[in-house]
């Protein structure tokens, strides 16, 4: 009975931080990202904006370091020892499921990628670091994978996180927010596909 008060208050944790900060970073990061559009002056301006923010390792430890390691590994715990729905849930419920624990992992390697390559690369952030990493064939395609599948993992996250705390609670609820959050989907995909578009071929 302990054990299992305590598994619920480590998911709802689980679940709280994937959507506050996690998420709400995840959008910030394309958002920026996406300044890249705009070329490397502009990209390169957005960045030293967040650089010159007060006490910027202190706010990345707190806000988003340790919630996205708690969510990480334990997300990771969850995809590999939680059992399956089927027959509990509905057919798209359960493909939702699935699919949920398949980009939680396809987008906690590509997190840690991502982070060793850049955030912890010894180099400073610039638009130049980026193009020369989105220059090999293979990390432009597994940085767009990555995107899309960390898109569909924040998007579909929130749909569950809307059921499980109680704000989506009957089916036509449920129906209208699953559109919703397929739309935040591609929005926030397209997003980060032409970040890295502009990043690879700059002033096409």
């Amino acid at each position: 009975m302990v054990q299992q008060q305590k598994d619920f208050w480590f998911r709802r944790l689980h679940s709280l931080l994937g959507v506050l900060p996690v998420g709400l970073f995840l959008l910030f990061h394309l958002f920026t990202n996406a300044k890249a559009r705009g070329g490397a002056d502009h990209y390169n301006q957005a960045v030293a904006d967040i650089a010159g923010i007060p006490f910027l390792p202190v706010v990345e430890t707190i806000f988003i370091f340790l919630p996205l390691l708690y969510h990480g590994v334990y997300g990771m715990f969850i995809a590999f020892t939680s059992g399956y729905n089927v027959g509990q849930f509905s057919w798209f419920r359960n493909q939702m499921f699935v699919w949920q624990r398949i980009t939680g992992v396809i987008t906690f390697i590509f997190v840690v990628y991502h982070l060793w390559t850049t955030r912890f690369s010894g180099n400073a952030p610039s638009f130049d670091m980026v193009a020369t990493l989105v220059n090999s064939p293979f990390t432009f395609w597994f940085m767009i994978i990555g995107v899309v599948a960390a898109a569909f993992h924040f998007a579909n996250g929130l749909w569950s996180f809307l059921i499980h705390w109680g704000l989506t609670v009957g089916p036509r609820s449920q129906r209208v927010s699953a559109y919703v959050m397929s739309g935040i989907w591609v929005v926030i995909s397209f997003l980060g596909v032409s970040a890295l578009v502009a990043f690879k071929y700059p002033g096409a």
